[in-house]
């Protein structure tokens, strides 16, 4: 560490220190009290003795002799250097960044201080910042080969961030992981970049080794929104989903603008509505985090308004300005404003036929069918991941609650409100209820190409199929408004 990060001490002392440091003065300078050169020498000696404990590599003494020879001689750029180059050994990149930076602050032609605060950015990640570092070494001295060898070193690091974000988009995770693990080999430090790992790793389905970087970086920092959201990524993946939300919710509490946070907690949410999650969590707990939640979907659907507004604005000073349709055209599916997302998908086809293009359209065309049809599963109150017992029980509920004889009392209106709601009940468990037509039905396929007319539909068949046939089921009034099941 010590070649690579300009770890060596600088036992020569900075040139303002020297004249400072110097037995006489010019006629007529004023000269320097006695207990200004022993607090000098003082200096010098401590800079020396952390010198010695450096080079025997007890870097927390020598961390405390550099510290007590600032806190001499706080204007001196090679003691802040040397503090910092200790730091560097002993892995506080950040504190020894704020050093190094002090030190080429009062001396701008010091090249190990330049050196040293270029490899603590690149050990924290931060690859165009260390180049600047380098490069102005390479200005003071053009041949000077740790810089150039340091410069390589950024320019790898930010080549592998590149190539990591194109293999993101492409759900490559496997080459992300192996970018990232290159990267971390110049920049050991930098979380960002143990994070993303973390994440490729969690949505590779290895849980552990996720689990694992992102528990090294909370237990360094214990408030870092990234690592809690991997977390709890990993939890959810293996069916812990109360765990999951817990670990969701601690990450937009550190982070409120965590966009994946946010959808994390939604979809777990949602996915968690039951009674079980509710008995465990506790309802003033859940109510806080639907309040939230709400909160951040406001605030994001607020952003995707003013992003439309602003591809509008583009729009109409270039009405061939592709990148602004599809971008107005993703906020528009966000917002479930399919309509307005096939018009600008289909300009963006007329003008550019290429296959990308072409699929954005039909995604749209398809969420624009599905979004006119009856939504079976917004009938049946599950969720799109509901199991097959889910489903069954959900239509067992609404079927017994919209039953025609249970509302045989009521004004006609009602009746047959209810009659209609009954028949949707049953619309909805036929189709979700059979495998193929479910995926049919989630592809956004026409129901009628399977057989289904479910203008002919007759939901009492459903019905009694499901009770046991004729006469194993009645409702039987008690009283206005009062009904009680009888099973035959």
């Amino acid at each position: 560490m010590a070649a690579a990060g300009g770890g060596e001490c600088d036992v020569i002392m900075a040139p303002a220190a020297a004249n400072l440091a110097a037995p006489s003065h010019p006629e007529g300078s004023a000269m320097l009290s006695d207990e200004d050169a022993g607090t000098r020498r003082d200096a010098e000696s401590f800079k020396e003795q952390g010198n010695a404990f450096y080079a025997k590599k007890d870097y927390n003494e020598a961390y405390n002799y550099y510290t007590k020879a600032i806190d001499a001689c706080p204007n001196n750029a090679s003691y802040y250097g040397n503090r910092a180059a200790t730091l560097m050994m002993l892995g506080r990149f950040r504190e020894a960044l704020g050093d190094a930076q002090q030190s080429v602050r009062m001396d701008d032609s010091f090249l190990r201080g330049h050196l040293r605060e270029g490899k603590c950015h690149l050990s924290l990640g931060n690859a165009m910042a260390a180049s600047r570092c380098f490069q102005r070494v390479l200005e003071l001295d053009h041949k000077n080969a740790q810089a150039q060898q340091e410069l390589n070193n950024a320019r790898t690091v930010l080549e592998y961030e590149k190539i990591a974000e194109i293999d993101f988009e492409k759900r490559d995770f496997r080459k992300v992981v192996f970018c990232m693990d290159r990267a971390l080999e110049f920049a050991p430090a930098c979380h960002r970049f143990k994070i993303l790992k973390a994440e490729c790793l969690a949505l590779l389905g290895r849980y552990p080794e996720a689990q694992s970087v992102a528990s090294d970086i909370l237990r360094i920092d214990s408030t870092n929104a990234d690592a809690l959201y991997v977390r709890g990524l990993c939890l959810y993946y293996e069916d812990c989903i109360e765990k999951a939300v817990q670990f969701f919710i601690q990450a937009l509490k550190m982070a409120p603008d965590h966009e994946k946070a946010c959808l994390a907690c939604r979809v777990s949410m949602k996915g968690s509505s039951q009674a079980g999650f509710c008995r465990a969590q506790g309802s003033k707990v859940v109510k806080q985090v639907v309040r939230f939640l709400t909160l951040q979907l406001v605030l994001q659907l607020r952003k995707l308004d003013e992003a439309i507004e602003d591809c509008t604005s583009a729009i109409k000073l270039d009405d061939t300005y592709i990148k602004a349709y599809l971008r107005r055209a993703q906020c528009y599916m966000d917002t479930e404003q399919y309509e307005d997302a096939v018009r600008d998908y289909e300009k963006v086809y007329q003008t550019e036929k290429t296959k990308e293009h072409k699929q954005l359209l039909k995604n749209a065309q398809v969420e624009l069918k599905k979004s006119k049809r009856k939504d079976y599963y917004k009938i049946l109150g599950v969720d799109k991941n509901a199991s097959e017992d889910e489903i069954k029980k959900a239509y067992r509920k609404r079927a017994l609650m919209h039953h025609p004889d249970r509302h045989s009392g009521a004004s006609a209106e009602i009746q047959k409100e209810e009659e209609k709601k009954f028949k949707e009940v049953g619309e909805a468990f036929t189709i979700l209820s059979d495998p193929k037509k479910k995926a049919r039905y989630d592809s956004g396929q026409d129901l009628e190409e399977d057989g289904m007319n479910m203008g002919d539909f007759d939901a009492n068949n459903i019905f009694k199929a499901f009770f046991g046939g004729p006469g194993g089921f009645s409702f039987e009034a008690s009283g206005p408004g009062n009904f009680f099941f009888q099973f035959g």
